[in-house]
């Protein structure tokens, strides 16, 4: 039995059941919802609906409810089947009992100058995510809370970021190949492959979908300048609503084209610099200076945007909401390319060397490979 024990009461109508556990807690199901939901209706290998809801009767009625033996079993008017529900799985779908799992519990982190990345964040040797399961569901739970997390003894060669990242989701190729290198070439057709520092942007915003999370790997750092900037995206967006919510409004709203072109590559797409998901929380930030293509607005339209879009980039710059750290040979970051920014400082190529190796998660792999490893672990321990 899951959660909250037998049942102490059960009671219908024809629209709706109402479960009273022992314990307590109250759930009341409507019975469209139930209707739409029968076990039976499903296939029992794959857990996939056999049924579209075009299938079910428009307005299911209840006729008669009974609990027995860790089940209710209900009876609809009109319909000759019964059907009967586990009495623990309806317990999982009430609101107590469909929290988040660890990894969707959000950190947000605004300040970061006052953090420090080796005590703050997830660290690990690449080697223990390999052998040590436990640690690697650990790391990978502090990456999705905090939307950031660091790998040391990642070896210095080419493929080794490929080695590494496949303990934690799967590669999306673009334009730039399965991995890019991060380092000055002459007449750059992409302003991070030069020695100019970057602000805090995201990457790719001009791309559907846009690039889940990304990895770096440090194979030479530059021992002055090049230095790694991040910000919280989320934690901004949040800062930004509390202080102006007009300005926030605006931002949530407003289409923002973004265009990239290069011999092998034309991307355009459009999206909101701060995005919100159907519960108003926000789910996705989008900023990259670079790319921003000419906006369609009116000119009734175009000063409050840029009032919001100026207040947002001032945030960005303002040092107190940046982590800067230098990375050191052999160190790999992953961050979620949707909710942390990332921007670095200036350096010279011609007096010393800096080439980073990059790639692309895909931001559901990242999520299932976490689901998926705490699904095994938490199995072996019931065992």
């Amino acid at each position: 039995m899951n959660g909250h024990g037998a049942a102490k009461r059960v009671s219908t109508t024809p629209e709706s059941l109402t479960v009273e556990w022992a314990d307590g807690a109250v759930g009341e199901f409507a019975s469209v919802w139930l209707r739409d939901n029968v076990r039976e209706d499903r296939d029992p290998h794959s857990g996939q609906r056999l049924v579209d809801i075009a299938d079910l009767p428009p307005d299911p009625r209840i006729r008669s409810a009974l609990a027995h033996g860790g089940a209710v079993r209900i009876e609809w008017e009109n319909e000759p089947r019964p059907a009967s529900f586990d009495l623990g799985w309806l317990a999982a779908q009430i609101g107590a009992e469909r929290a988040a799992p660890p990894e969707g519990a959000v950190r947000r982190w605004l300040e970061g100058a006052a953090l420090d990345a080796s005590r703050h964040f997830a660290w690990a040797a690449c080697l223990d995510l390999r052998t040590d399961r436990a640690r690697r569901l650990m790391w990978l739970t502090r990456l999705l809370q905090d939307g950031i997390a660091f790998l040391r003894d990642v070896p210095p060669a080419d493929e080794a970021i490929l080695d590494a990242v496949r303990l934690i989701g799967l590669v999306s190729e673009t334009n730039y190949g399965l991995v890019f290198d991060v380092r000055s070439v002459p007449q750059p057709e992409n302003l991070a492959y030069s020695d100019l520092g970057l602000g805090l942007h995201t990457d790719n915003p001009y791309r559907e979908p846009v690039p889940g999370f990304q990895a770096l790997h440090v194979l030479i750092a530059s021992p002055d300048g090049g230095d790694s900037l991040f910000a919280d995206g989320f934690a901004l967006a949040e800062h930004l609503r509390a202080a102006d919510p007009e300005a926030f409004a605006v931002m949530t709203q407003t289409a923002v084209p973004f265009h990239y072109r290069s011999k092998d590559a034309e991307l355009y797409a459009e999206r909101p610099l701060i995005q919100l998901s159907c519960r108003g929380e926000v789910a996705a930030v989008h900023y990259n200076s670079r790319s921003i293509a000419p906006l369609r607005l009116s000119a009734r339209n175009a000063a409050p945007f840029y009032s919001a879009y100026r207040r947002f980039a001032a945030l960005l710059r303002d040092p107190r909401f940046q982590l800067r750290l230098r990375l050191a040979d052999g160190d790999l970051v992953v961050f979620d390319n949707q909710r942390i920014l990332h921007g670095r400082t200036a350096f010279s190529s011609a007096r010393h060397a800096r080439h980073l190796r990059g790639c692309y998660l895909t931001r559901d792999s990242v999520y299932s490979t976490t689901a998926l490893l705490r699904r095994d672990l938490d199995r072996g321990e019931s065992e």
